[in-house]
Protein backbone atom coordinates (compact mmCIF):
# COMPACT_ATOMS: atom_id res chain seq x y z
CA UNK A 1 0.00 0.00 0.00
CA UNK A 2 1.44 3.32 -1.09
CA UNK A 3 -0.32 6.07 0.80
CA UNK A 4 0.06 9.83 0.65
CA UNK A 5 0.43 11.55 3.99
CA UNK A 6 1.17 15.05 5.10
CA UNK A 7 4.90 15.70 4.98
CA UNK A 8 6.32 16.20 8.44
CA UNK A 9 9.08 18.50 9.60
CA UNK A 10 11.75 16.03 10.69
CA UNK A 11 13.69 17.30 13.67
CA UNK A 12 14.98 13.78 14.35
CA UNK A 13 14.46 11.05 11.77
CA UNK A 14 14.91 8.31 14.40
CA UNK A 15 11.76 9.47 16.20
CA UNK A 16 9.49 8.94 13.21
CA UNK A 17 6.79 6.29 13.26
CA UNK A 18 8.40 2.99 12.31
CA UNK A 19 5.13 1.71 10.81
CA UNK A 20 5.65 4.00 7.83
CA UNK A 21 8.70 2.01 6.84
CA UNK A 22 7.31 -1.48 6.48
CA UNK A 23 8.21 -3.12 3.17
CA UNK A 24 6.67 -1.22 0.29
CA UNK A 25 4.99 1.39 2.49
CA UNK A 26 7.40 4.26 1.92
CA UNK A 27 4.99 7.05 1.05
CA UNK A 28 5.03 9.28 -2.01
CA UNK A 29 5.15 12.25 0.33
CA UNK A 30 8.53 11.67 1.90
CA UNK A 31 10.87 13.18 -0.66
CA UNK A 32 11.87 16.77 -1.29
CA UNK A 33 12.67 18.69 -4.43
CA UNK A 34 16.31 18.70 -3.38
CA UNK A 35 16.84 15.08 -4.41
CA UNK A 36 18.63 16.12 -7.59
CA UNK A 37 20.11 14.14 -10.47
CA UNK A 38 18.93 13.08 -13.88
CA UNK A 39 18.11 15.20 -16.91
CA UNK A 40 15.37 17.68 -16.17
CA UNK A 41 16.55 21.00 -17.53
CA UNK A 42 14.19 23.69 -18.74
CA UNK A 43 15.61 25.15 -21.96
CA UNK A 44 15.37 28.90 -22.47
CA UNK A 45 15.78 30.87 -25.68
CA UNK A 46 14.75 34.17 -27.19
CA UNK A 47 15.80 37.77 -27.42
CA UNK A 48 14.64 38.46 -23.87
CA UNK A 49 17.24 36.12 -22.35
CA UNK A 50 20.22 38.27 -23.40
CA UNK A 51 21.65 40.79 -20.96
CA UNK A 52 21.24 44.24 -22.53
CA UNK A 53 24.29 46.40 -23.09
CA UNK A 54 24.87 48.82 -20.26
CA UNK A 55 22.90 46.97 -17.60
CA UNK A 56 19.28 45.99 -17.20
CA UNK A 57 17.79 43.10 -15.28
CA UNK A 58 14.69 41.05 -14.48
CA UNK A 59 11.29 42.60 -13.97
CA UNK A 60 9.90 43.20 -10.51
CA UNK A 61 6.24 42.74 -9.62
CA UNK A 62 5.07 45.68 -7.48
CA UNK A 63 2.02 43.88 -6.11
CA UNK A 64 4.31 41.42 -4.31
CA UNK A 65 1.74 38.60 -4.45
CA UNK A 66 3.13 36.81 -7.50
CA UNK A 67 6.14 34.57 -7.82
CA UNK A 68 7.23 31.79 -10.19
CA UNK A 69 6.58 28.26 -8.89
CA UNK A 70 9.05 27.20 -6.17
CA UNK A 71 9.24 23.65 -7.53
CA UNK A 72 7.65 21.36 -10.08
CA UNK A 73 7.74 17.79 -11.42
CA UNK A 74 9.43 16.98 -14.73
CA UNK A 75 10.98 14.05 -16.63
CA UNK A 76 14.16 13.27 -14.72
CA UNK A 77 15.40 9.67 -14.80
CA UNK A 78 15.41 6.93 -17.39
CA UNK A 79 15.01 3.45 -15.85
CA UNK A 80 18.77 2.92 -16.08
CA UNK A 81 19.50 6.31 -14.46
CA UNK A 82 17.11 5.64 -11.61
CA UNK A 83 18.61 2.20 -11.01
CA UNK A 84 22.09 3.71 -10.88
CA UNK A 85 20.94 6.34 -8.39
CA UNK A 86 19.19 3.81 -6.15
CA UNK A 87 22.14 1.39 -6.36
CA UNK A 88 24.40 4.23 -5.27
CA UNK A 89 22.19 5.60 -2.50
CA UNK A 90 18.44 4.88 -2.20
CA UNK A 91 18.10 7.47 0.54
CA UNK A 92 19.27 10.21 -1.86
CA UNK A 93 15.83 10.10 -3.52
CA UNK A 94 14.37 11.67 -0.39
CA UNK A 95 16.56 14.74 -0.78
CA UNK A 96 17.48 14.52 2.90
CA UNK A 97 20.80 13.96 4.58
CA UNK A 98 21.09 10.41 5.96
CA UNK A 99 21.78 9.88 9.65
CA UNK A 100 23.30 6.44 9.00
CA UNK A 101 21.10 4.94 11.70
CA UNK A 102 18.42 2.23 11.61
CA UNK A 103 15.96 4.73 10.09
CA UNK A 104 18.15 5.10 6.99
CA UNK A 105 18.43 1.35 6.62
CA UNK A 106 14.65 0.96 6.69
CA UNK A 107 14.17 3.75 4.16
CA UNK A 108 16.83 2.30 1.88
CA UNK A 109 15.09 -1.07 2.01
CA UNK A 110 11.67 0.41 1.30
CA UNK A 111 12.89 2.43 -1.65
CA UNK A 112 14.67 -0.56 -3.16
CA UNK A 113 11.50 -2.60 -2.72
CA UNK A 114 9.35 0.13 -4.31
CA UNK A 115 11.36 0.20 -7.54
CA UNK A 116 12.58 -3.40 -7.63
CA UNK A 117 9.59 -5.47 -6.56
CA UNK A 118 6.76 -3.17 -5.50
CA UNK A 119 4.95 -0.65 -7.69
CA UNK A 120 7.65 -0.93 -10.36
CA UNK A 121 9.28 -4.16 -11.48
CA UNK A 122 13.06 -3.97 -11.77
CA UNK A 123 13.00 -0.18 -12.26
CA UNK A 124 10.94 -0.56 -15.46
CA UNK A 125 14.14 -1.51 -17.27
CA UNK A 126 12.07 -3.35 -19.88
CA UNK A 127 10.44 0.01 -20.69
CA UNK A 128 13.75 1.80 -21.31
CA UNK A 129 13.14 4.42 -23.99
CA UNK A 130 9.36 4.27 -23.54
CA UNK A 131 9.05 6.73 -20.70
CA UNK A 132 10.75 8.53 -17.83
CA UNK A 133 10.53 8.71 -14.09
CA UNK A 134 9.35 12.21 -13.21
CA UNK A 135 10.80 13.79 -10.08
CA UNK A 136 10.62 17.00 -8.09
CA UNK A 137 12.66 19.93 -9.39
CA UNK A 138 13.50 22.86 -7.09
CA UNK A 139 13.47 26.35 -8.54
CA UNK A 140 17.01 27.62 -7.85
CA UNK A 141 15.71 31.19 -7.85
CA UNK A 142 13.35 30.51 -4.91
CA UNK A 143 14.99 31.91 -1.74
CA UNK A 144 12.73 30.06 0.73
CA UNK A 145 14.13 26.55 1.26
CA UNK A 146 10.82 25.22 2.62
CA UNK A 147 8.97 26.35 -0.51
CA UNK A 148 11.78 25.15 -2.76
CA UNK A 149 11.44 21.64 -1.28
CA UNK A 150 7.65 21.56 -1.08
CA UNK A 151 7.23 19.13 -4.00
CA UNK A 152 7.57 15.88 -2.10
CA UNK A 153 6.56 12.95 -4.31
CA UNK A 154 9.12 10.26 -4.96
CA UNK A 155 9.96 9.64 -8.65
CA UNK A 156 6.98 8.19 -10.55
CA UNK A 157 6.69 6.65 -14.02
CA UNK A 158 5.16 8.49 -16.99
CA UNK A 159 5.10 7.06 -20.56
CA UNK A 160 6.66 9.19 -23.29
CA UNK A 161 4.46 12.02 -24.46
CA UNK A 162 1.99 11.75 -21.59
CA UNK A 163 1.43 14.28 -18.84
CA UNK A 164 0.64 13.12 -15.32
CA UNK A 165 -2.40 14.44 -13.50
CA UNK A 166 -0.25 15.55 -10.60
CA UNK A 167 -0.32 18.99 -9.04
CA UNK A 168 2.72 21.04 -10.12
CA UNK A 169 3.55 18.73 -13.03
CA UNK A 170 5.43 20.81 -15.59
CA UNK A 171 3.02 22.44 -18.05
CA UNK A 172 2.95 25.33 -20.51
CA UNK A 173 1.40 27.52 -17.82
CA UNK A 174 4.25 26.79 -15.40
CA UNK A 175 6.74 27.30 -18.21
CA UNK A 176 5.18 30.70 -18.97
CA UNK A 177 5.90 31.82 -15.41
CA UNK A 178 9.46 30.49 -15.54
CA UNK A 179 10.01 32.28 -18.86
CA UNK A 180 8.60 35.50 -17.38
CA UNK A 181 11.07 35.32 -14.50
CA UNK A 182 13.92 34.97 -17.04
CA UNK A 183 13.03 38.03 -19.12
CA UNK A 184 15.84 40.59 -19.00
CA UNK A 185 14.95 44.17 -19.95
CA UNK A 186 17.27 47.14 -20.54
CA UNK A 187 17.88 49.88 -18.02
CA UNK A 188 15.22 52.57 -18.04
CA UNK A 189 17.26 55.51 -19.30
CA UNK A 190 15.12 58.44 -20.38
CA UNK A 191 16.11 61.12 -22.89
CA UNK A 192 15.77 64.73 -21.74
CA UNK A 193 15.54 68.09 -23.42
CA UNK A 194 17.28 70.23 -22.33
CA UNK A 195 19.94 67.51 -22.08
CA UNK A 196 21.97 69.11 -19.32
CA UNK A 197 20.81 71.58 -16.67
CA UNK A 198 17.10 72.32 -16.46
CA UNK A 199 15.50 75.71 -15.90
CA UNK A 200 12.89 76.73 -13.35
CA UNK A 201 9.38 77.00 -14.85
CA UNK A 202 10.46 75.71 -18.27
CA UNK A 203 9.23 72.19 -19.07
CA UNK A 204 11.69 69.32 -19.37
CA UNK A 205 10.69 66.99 -22.18
CA UNK A 206 11.09 63.27 -21.40
CA UNK A 207 10.94 60.34 -23.81
CA UNK A 208 12.26 56.84 -24.45
CA UNK A 209 14.26 55.69 -27.43
CA UNK A 210 11.88 53.47 -29.41
CA UNK A 211 14.75 51.43 -30.80
CA UNK A 212 15.78 50.31 -27.31
CA UNK A 213 12.41 49.69 -25.70
CA UNK A 214 10.60 47.11 -27.80
CA UNK A 215 8.77 43.82 -27.15
CA UNK A 216 10.94 41.00 -25.82
CA UNK A 217 10.19 37.28 -25.67
CA UNK A 218 11.54 34.25 -23.81
CA UNK A 219 10.66 30.68 -24.77
CA UNK A 220 10.85 27.95 -22.10
CA UNK A 221 10.58 24.29 -23.08
CA UNK A 222 10.91 20.75 -21.71
CA UNK A 223 11.39 17.54 -23.69
CA UNK A 224 8.77 14.99 -22.59
CA UNK A 225 10.37 12.20 -24.61
CA UNK A 226 8.96 10.32 -27.52
CA UNK A 227 9.48 13.32 -29.77
CA UNK A 228 7.11 15.57 -27.79
CA UNK A 229 8.08 18.92 -26.37
CA UNK A 230 6.00 21.31 -24.33
CA UNK A 231 6.75 25.00 -24.40
CA UNK A 232 5.54 28.46 -23.55
CA UNK A 233 6.58 31.80 -25.00
CA UNK A 234 6.23 34.82 -22.73
CA UNK A 235 6.32 38.27 -24.31
CA UNK A 236 6.63 41.61 -22.55
CA UNK A 237 6.19 45.01 -24.15
CA UNK A 238 6.44 48.59 -22.84
CA UNK A 239 3.11 49.85 -21.53
CA UNK A 240 3.72 53.13 -19.70
CA UNK A 241 6.38 55.26 -18.05
CA UNK A 242 5.91 56.58 -14.53
CA UNK A 243 7.80 59.76 -13.55
CA UNK A 244 8.69 60.95 -10.08
CA UNK A 245 10.36 64.36 -10.09
CA UNK A 246 12.34 63.84 -6.89
CA UNK A 247 10.91 66.97 -5.26
CA UNK A 248 7.50 68.34 -4.31
CA UNK A 249 8.45 71.58 -6.05
CA UNK A 250 7.66 70.27 -9.49
CA UNK A 251 4.80 69.37 -11.82
CA UNK A 252 4.77 66.18 -13.86
CA UNK A 253 3.14 65.84 -17.27
CA UNK A 254 0.61 64.36 -17.52
CA UNK A 255 -0.55 65.13 -13.98
CA UNK A 256 -0.95 61.40 -13.22
CA UNK A 257 2.76 60.91 -13.79
CA UNK A 258 1.95 58.00 -16.14
CA UNK A 259 3.13 58.55 -19.72
CA UNK A 260 1.29 56.10 -22.00
CA UNK A 261 2.52 54.37 -25.13
CA UNK A 262 1.76 56.50 -28.18
CA UNK A 263 0.25 55.24 -31.43
CA UNK A 264 3.72 54.83 -32.97
CA UNK A 265 4.88 52.70 -30.05
CA UNK A 266 6.94 55.41 -28.43
CA UNK A 267 6.57 56.93 -24.97
CA UNK A 268 6.84 60.68 -24.75
CA UNK A 269 8.21 62.82 -27.58
CA UNK A 270 11.46 64.65 -28.29
CA UNK A 271 11.36 68.42 -28.04
CA UNK A 272 11.05 70.17 -31.38
CA UNK A 273 12.36 73.63 -32.04
CA UNK A 274 9.71 76.26 -31.48
CA UNK A 275 8.00 74.28 -28.76
CA UNK A 276 8.65 77.05 -26.27
CA UNK A 277 6.64 76.61 -23.11
CA UNK A 278 4.27 74.08 -24.69
CA UNK A 279 3.40 71.28 -22.28
CA UNK A 280 5.15 68.04 -23.28
CA UNK A 281 3.18 64.80 -23.51
CA UNK A 282 5.66 63.38 -20.99
CA UNK A 283 7.86 65.52 -18.80
CA UNK A 284 8.48 67.61 -15.70
CA UNK A 285 8.40 71.31 -14.88
CA UNK A 286 10.61 72.18 -11.92
CA UNK A 287 9.43 75.10 -9.78
CA UNK A 288 12.50 75.55 -7.60
CA UNK A 289 16.21 75.50 -8.42
CA UNK A 290 18.64 73.04 -6.90
CA UNK A 291 21.19 74.46 -4.49
CA UNK A 292 24.96 74.12 -4.77
CA UNK A 293 25.98 70.61 -5.83
CA UNK A 294 22.57 69.16 -4.95
CA UNK A 295 20.38 67.47 -7.55
CA UNK A 296 16.84 66.16 -7.83
CA UNK A 297 16.61 62.36 -8.36
CA UNK A 298 14.31 62.01 -11.35
CA UNK A 299 12.89 58.47 -11.19
CA UNK A 300 11.57 56.84 -14.34
CA UNK A 301 9.88 53.46 -14.01
CA UNK A 302 8.86 51.58 -17.13
CA UNK A 303 5.92 49.18 -16.85
CA UNK A 304 6.00 46.14 -19.13
CA UNK A 305 2.79 44.32 -20.08
CA UNK A 306 3.13 40.51 -20.18
CA UNK A 307 1.30 37.80 -22.12
CA UNK A 308 2.05 34.21 -23.13
CA UNK A 309 1.18 31.43 -25.53
CA UNK A 310 1.75 27.71 -25.09
CA UNK A 311 2.20 24.51 -27.05
CA UNK A 312 -1.22 23.24 -25.95
CA UNK A 313 -3.04 26.26 -27.36
CA UNK A 314 -3.33 27.99 -24.01
CA UNK A 315 -2.25 31.54 -23.44
CA UNK A 316 -3.58 34.71 -21.88
CA UNK A 317 -2.66 37.88 -20.07
CA UNK A 318 -2.79 36.46 -16.54
CA UNK A 319 0.89 37.20 -15.89
CA UNK A 320 1.37 40.38 -13.86
CA UNK A 321 2.75 43.61 -15.26
CA UNK A 322 6.41 44.03 -14.42
CA UNK A 323 8.48 47.11 -13.68
CA UNK A 324 12.05 48.22 -14.16
CA UNK A 325 13.16 51.68 -13.12
CA UNK A 326 16.09 54.02 -13.19
CA UNK A 327 17.15 57.28 -11.57
CA UNK A 328 18.81 60.29 -13.13
CA UNK A 329 20.14 63.23 -11.13
CA UNK A 330 18.87 66.54 -12.45
CA UNK A 331 20.17 70.01 -11.63
CA UNK A 332 17.87 72.99 -12.07
CA UNK A 333 18.91 76.63 -12.47
CA UNK A 334 16.92 79.80 -12.07
CA UNK A 335 17.25 82.57 -14.64
CA UNK A 336 17.33 85.95 -12.91
CA UNK A 337 15.30 88.68 -14.54
CA UNK A 338 17.11 92.00 -15.16
CA UNK A 339 15.12 95.17 -14.42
Amino acid sequence: MLASITTEAWADDDLRDAEKFQKGNFTNGEATAAAGGGSREVAYSGEGTAAPKGGGGNLSVPAGDWAPPPCWYAPTYSPKELKEKVDDSPYSLTGRLPNNGPHKQEVDGDIRYRYKEGEYKDFNLKKQGKGMFWAAVPNPAEPDAAKRESCTRLPFWVPNGERPKVENAISPKILSALAYAKVTVPDTEVELNPKARQTVNLPTWVWLDKGTYKPLSVRASVDLGGGEEIWARTTVKPASLKLSAGTEDAEVHPSSGECPVEADGGIGAPYKKGGGKRTPPCGVTYLRATQGDAAYPLEATLTWDASWEGSDGQGDDDLPDGEFGGTRNVTVREIQAIN
